[in-house]
């Protein structure tokens, strides 16, 4: 028998510590080397809780022409129909929705792609979001070429199954830890819910601004909620005290800040995710989030643009969400008291603009008070 160790792989690639991004650019550029017209892959996640179905990652030579974008799943009736049929969907020539469609399906039309392959992701029966495929040629998707675009779609639908589980894993560690550790903390999962969110929606309106990619925004929603991770180490006579901290409490309260950021460092290696994408910003929520554009915040004293821009959000999304939550403490107030707080503190303690983007957009802000209310002492 000849041995031999000739033979390259072509898809070592995607065993490396690259991001998802990174490894979607590649399987598109190992795809194109065997069929030249795909100029476009893109992927979706999906949101249950809110139906909404959230841009995530994208690889083309050109600028996607769908970023930072989500919509509701339930007004798509043509993507719809694929869930409902549980069958991928080819369109080989997209002109049948000139005029017609949801927006998603405009907007691909207007940018010059003529054809599409569209197929669900699932997570252990659970529908996770989409992957497509898109030409600027019609009429290429034939069965050959499908049966090859399915082994990569399963293979970018148990990439981002693998990313989610991960961060799912993380999430739950950390969770489970702060209920046995603080089991009466008055932060209630519906405040963990809505400041996700309200964070996200601040960098969903950011992101041309600062040049943050879907992925980041989509990191913000999974890593805020993670933010007071080292109040774990804080005694619950000083984390749930009803009245004013003294100067000793208080000085003890905001080392959470280093404590969280230590924290993520141990869970990081002893359950080995250092691979985890964009783990620098879940490290610079937990550190940062007490910091005040003026300086005066904690711990490093951190001023304006100095203070990451995910701290920034964070910070934000979680006054907010405090000042409109009831505890036993105290009342929850109405959305226009709490928004004139956060137009008071604008400038010197919160981030302007992120103030500024959580007000302009109420209505999302309220939806997502109705769909996350209080139930533990509201």
């Amino acid at each position: 028998m000849t041995v031999s160790f000739a033979h390259e792989d072509s898809l070592k690639a995607l065993q490396s510590k690259a991001s998802l991004s990174e490894k979607l650019r590649f399987l598109h550029d190992t795809l194109r080397e065997r069929y030249d017209f795909i100029d476009r892959i893109a992927i979706t996640v999906y949101d249950a809780q809110l139906d909404l179905l959230k841009t995530f990652a994208w690889s083309s030579e050109d600028r996607s022409p769908l970023t930072n974008y989500q919509y509701k799943l339930s007004e798509s009736e043509s993507l719809m129909e694929i869930l409902q049929r549980g069958q991928p969907r080819v369109v080989n020539d997209l002109a049948v929705f000139a005029g017609a469609g949801g927006h998603h399906s405009q907007v691909i039309n207007r940018s010059g792609y003529s054809s599409s392959y569209t197929t669900p992701m699932y997570k252990e029966d659970d529908f996770i979001g989409f992957i497509f495929f898109n030409s600027t040629r019609k009429h290429v998707f034939t069965e050959p070429v499908l049966a090859d675009l399915d082994m990569v779609a399963h293979m970018l639908s148990l990439m981002v199954s693998c990313e989610k589980m991960v961060l799912e894993t993380l999430q739950a560690t950390v969770r489970s830890a702060m209920h046995f550790t603080h089991h009466r903390d008055p932060e209630t999962a519906e405040h963990i819910d809505r400041m996700a969110r309200y964070s996200r929606l601040i960098a969903r309106d950011l992101a041309e601004e600062y040049q943050l990619d879907d992925q980041f925004v989509e990191h913000i929603f999974l890593f805020s909620p993670l933010h007071d991770l080292g109040k774990i180490g804080i005694p619950d006579e000083i984390l749930l005290k009803p009245g004013r901290l003294d100067e000793r409490e208080f000085a003890l309260m905001k080392t959470h800040a280093q404590r969280g950021k230590d924290l993520i460092d141990e869970l990081l290696r002893n359950y080995g995710l250092d691979g985890v994408g964009y783990v620098d910003m879940l490290r610079n929520i937990a550190l940062h989030h007490h910091e005040n554009v003026d300086g005066s915040g904690y711990p490093g004293g951190l001023r304006a643009e100095d203070i990451p821009i995910e701290a920034r959000i964070v910070s934000v999304a979680d006054v907010f969400d405090a000042l409109t939550s009831e505890r036993p403490y105290k009342k929850a107030w109405d959305n226009d008291r709490a928004f004139q707080a956060l137009r008071d503190m604008a400038g010197h303690k919160l981030d302007r603009r992120c103030v500024e983007i959580l007000i302009i957009h109420r209505d999302e802000v309220e939806e997502i008070q109705r769909r996350f209310q209080e139930n533990r002492f509201g």
